[in-house]
């Protein structure tokens, strides 16, 4: 039998071929007689014979190889507990890093700093990705928002909403307002590299053209495109469309644009009170809004496509 590494096999094997070579010894094999059998180096088995002798049964287990996880490492246990601890509760400004997100490089300052430990860029990769931390695209969030309003949206003024709806039979819809342009593109396309692709957009006739949607909780969608200035009589004439025919009355959410809190727009909804109401969202929060969503789909749908040479082909594809 040809000699084979055993390094390289399970410690159960291992153990194994240790008894079988004490065995054979003992029955009189030679060295070179018991590596030929067991398919190992002679001088293998002599060392194994000799740890028997030295240290008896004991010297047959096997052990783990290589080092013990944790060691060789430069933090303590204790120390990666309180990074991690730091970069979850904490902003890197926060603690005077000058660093919009957790950076590596943010993250090796982060360690000097509190665990006076220089770490190689590279070190500090390998400690976070064995942290479980992955390098993300953040959500954006404004400065101004206040998130106390927003919890007190989402914990007790909306749920509010949502009851008083169901005891009047009313509809919750969502509203927004968004604009595309005929010289904007988004995506990506794949090219050799060094050979970045070109679109050619006109910079001498540039479209514009608007649209305002609602969204309700079931999915439906109503819109309306519009190509001047939003102001309070596109607004209106909107809301009228929206409330024609009903049957129900409409609770339409909104942000807290100026246009919707006119009083233009406050006037005409008094005297439509039995048919539509207006709430408005804590200001600054975005992401509350589904048709938010549906304005990047329209924006993501128009733009991916040839670029719009025209105006009404800019419409007809929103």
């Amino acid at each position: 039998m040809s000699n084979s590494d055993a390094r390289y096999l399970s410690l159960e094997i291992q153990e194994y071929l240790r008894q079988q070579a004490i065995q054979l010894y003992e029955q009189g094999k030679t060295f070179v007689e018991i590596g030929e059998f067991l398919g190992v180096h002679r001088n293998t088995v002599s060392r194994w014979w000799h740890l028997y002798e030295a240290e008896g049964a004991a010297a047959l287990r096997q052990g783990l190889r290589g080092r013990v996880e944790g060691e060789g490492r430069k933090l303590t246990a204790s120390q990666e507990i309180e990074v991690q601890a730091l970069m979850l509760e904490h902003f890197p400004e926060e603690l005077e890093i000058d660093s919009a997100l957790w950076t590596r490089r943010a993250v090796q300052q982060l360690i000097e700093e509190h665990c006076e430990v220089k770490l190689p860029i590279r070190t500090v990769g390998s400690y976070l990705e064995r942290w479980g931390f992955t390098p993300q695209k953040p959500l954006k969030r404004a400065y101004e928002q206040d998130p106390a309003a927003v919890q007190q949206w989402l914990d007790v003024e909306y749920p509010a909403i949502v009851a008083r709806a169901e005891s009047e039979g009313a509809e919750i819809a969502w509203g927004d307002e968004a604009g595309l342009r005929s010289d904007t593109q988004t995506g990506r396309g794949y090219a050799p590299i060094g050979q970045t692709p070109e679109i050619n957009l006109s910079q001498k006739q540039r479209h514009r053209i608007n649209f305002i949607a609602s969204l309700n909780n079931q999915g439906m969608v109503r819109f309306m495109l519009y190509a001047g200035k939003f102001d309070s009589l596109v607004f209106i004439t909107f809301l009228e469309r929206l409330i024609e025919g009903r049957k129900h009355k409409l609770v339409w959410i909104v942000d807290r644009h100026p246009v919707h809190r006119s009083q233009a727009v406050q006037d005409w909804l008094a005297q439509q009170t039995q048919k539509i109401e207006l709430v408005f969202l804590p200001s600054y929060s975005p992401h509350l809004n589904p048709v938010e969503y549906l304005n990047r789909d329209v924006k993501q749908g128009v733009h991916s496509k040839v670029p719009s040479r025209n105006f009404q082909q800019l419409k007809h594809r929103v």
